[in-house]
């Protein structure tokens, strides 16, 4: 696994907007801005601040995230926000030149597709779970992932509270005891982690871009940790996503799977998300409602890291090894 250079103070952020842009939520995106040239030089793409689902056509959004790529001073690529569109610029996306420079990128939720297209298939560890919008609120996660970006391996244990799944609140408030559930008294456990957004991965398989079976084959020694982000997909779509990915071969050598808080949770069986994981895959050990994906507080993860998850009567810490 080839890691990127961690970031030091004052060292050049470039920001891009290859799914959806800021212009929605310029506001809170100005304050994020802000947040992050206290500590880096920030460089912006022509298209971050657009409004709309796509923030310009598939070329020039995936010639946006090039000019980040191939500048020698832009020592990490972050993406501006989330979106539901990424997908369409990763054939005019050039992941060998990426490849052969690399840089951390960063993102969480759409840029899932390119963030595992390059460490599954190139080897090149990513960030997931934080966009550069992110960085509008003032959290201890906020302080983590910051601290991660510059090298700081912090061991990152789970939050006492989180804010209730609300994708349009107008105000944080930190209400909802955070509840961890496992399918084992105690998980002690070390592997290989790789994830991200489950609804955006499930639209990846056995595409160009998809690189897992290849990336299980070479870290088969380690095994694999699985982290999911679930968005918005049904516990039935859910539970029919991850059968999709046991039948393709993904969990062989699986040791564990982590999922986070739904945003939209729903259901039309009654199936509850930790039903469909147990009962799609029983025989690893399972950690579900995690703080990760899109509910807030959240977790930084390191895409192709070595981890070590310990997590016991609602206590989880994971810490990362770059091996």
């Amino acid at each position: 696994m080839h890691y990127p250079k961690f970031l030091n103070p004052n060292d050049t952020i470039g920001i891009c907007a290859p799914s959806a842009g800021v212009g929605s939520k310029l506001e809170n995106y100005e304050i994020a801005y802000n947040a992050l040239n206290k500590h880096f030089t920030i460089k912006e793409t022509a298209h971050v601040r657009v409004d709309g689902l796509r923030s310009a056509s598939a070329v020039v959004r995936a010639n946006e995230v090039m000019e980040l790529a191939e500048d020698p001073m832009v020592k990490m690529v972050l993406c501006a926000r989330g979106g539901d569109f990424l997908f369409e610029i990763l054939p005019h996306l050039d992941f060998e030149k990426m490849a052969k420079n690399p840089k951390w990128y960063m993102g969480a939720s759409d840029p899932t597709s390119m963030l595992y297209c390059l460490t599954t298939k190139f080897d090149i560890a990513t960030l997931y779970g934080l966009s550069a919008s992110s960085f509008d609120v003032e959290h201890e996660y906020i302080t983590n992932g910051i601290k991660l970006m510059q090298g700081h391996l912090i061991a990152q244990h789970n939050y006492i509270y989180y804010q209730k799944p609300d994708y349009n609140a107008k105000k944080i408030i930190y209400d909802q005891k955070v509840c961890y559930q496992l399918n084992q008294p105690s998980i002690h456990i070390s592997g290989r982690l790789i994830g991200g957004c489950i609804d955006v991965i499930r639209n990846i398989i056995n595409t160009p871009y998809d690189g897992t079976k290849a990336f299980i084959n070479r870290y088969k020694n380690d095994g694999i940790i699985w982290f999911f982000d679930n968005y918005g997909l049904s516990a039935e779509d859910f539970y029919l996503t991850l059968l999709q990915m046991k039948y393709a071969g993904y969990f062989e050598g699986t040791k564990a799977i982590i999922n986070g808080r739904t945003i939209f949770p729903s259901s039309f069986t009654g199936m509850s998300y930790f039903e469909a994981l147990t009962s799609a895959i029983d025989d690893v050990a399972i950690i579900n409602d995690a703080d990760i994906g899109h509910t807030i507080p959240r977790m930084t993860l390191i895409n192709g890291a070595y981890a070590t998850i310990n997590a016991k009567n609602e206590n989880f810490t994971i810490i990362f090894e770059l091996k």
